[in-house]
């Protein structure tokens, strides 16, 4: 039985921005607040506190590129993150959460169109998204952008193939032969 999902109106109030290094405490604060199921997402397993406090830090002591739905006072409500893959020739990895409160309204997909944008500029070609095969939703939404899905190792692996010579700065990657590619207003 598949779990019904409602859509509900984007939120207002919050901005879609890359984080600042005075953000990470925020960026962290996010990650602690994912509830299990968003977590066990997030992360592909079971993810302690101490884990994420680390993961948090070392995501912005290491370069990190990382994007958020920000709120006014600062709280980060979702995030998008773009990993180097330096054994990998122009290959980055990307890794998605949205709090449980805010889930289907769009910050997953505007995040992840935020995130090609800055991957595109770095000068990646390909992008790498990792899940468990449970993960409804972000198998959904990398196949909205595109991503060839494949299993491997017990993991849902999708690969998102960057447009390097794209001039078009709103959908700066290629899409698949006979891909449906909507543009959504910010």
């Amino acid at each position: 039985m598949k779990p019904e999902i409602q859509n509900h109106p984007y939120p207002s109030g919050g901005t879609i921005r890359q984080l600042r290094p005075s953000d990470a405490g925020h960026f962290r604060d996010h990650l602690l607040r994912l509830d299990a199921v968003s977590r066990r997402d997030r992360f592909n397993g079971a993810a302690s506190a101490a884990f994420i406090e680390a993961y948090a830090e070392r995501c912005f002591s290491q370069g990190t590129t990382v994007v958020g739905f920000v709120e006014a006072d600062g709280t980060v409500h979702g995030a998008a993150e773009l990993h180097e893959r330096p054994e990998l020739e122009d290959t980055g990895e990307i890794a998605f959460s949205v709090e449980a409160h805010l889930q289907h309204r769009g910050i997953g997909r505007r995040l992840f169109r935020r995130l090609l944008g800055h991957a595109h500029a770095l000068g990646y070609t390909r992008l790498l998204v990792t899940t468990h095969p449970q993960n409804e939703a972000m198998k959904r939404l990398a196949r909205s952008f595109s991503a060839k899905l494949t299993f491997s190792d017990g993991e849902t692996v999708g690969l998102i193939e960057l447009d390097s010579d794209s001039s078009d700065g709103d959908f700066p990657f290629a899409a698949a032969p006979g891909a449906r590619i909507a543009h959504y207003a910010d």
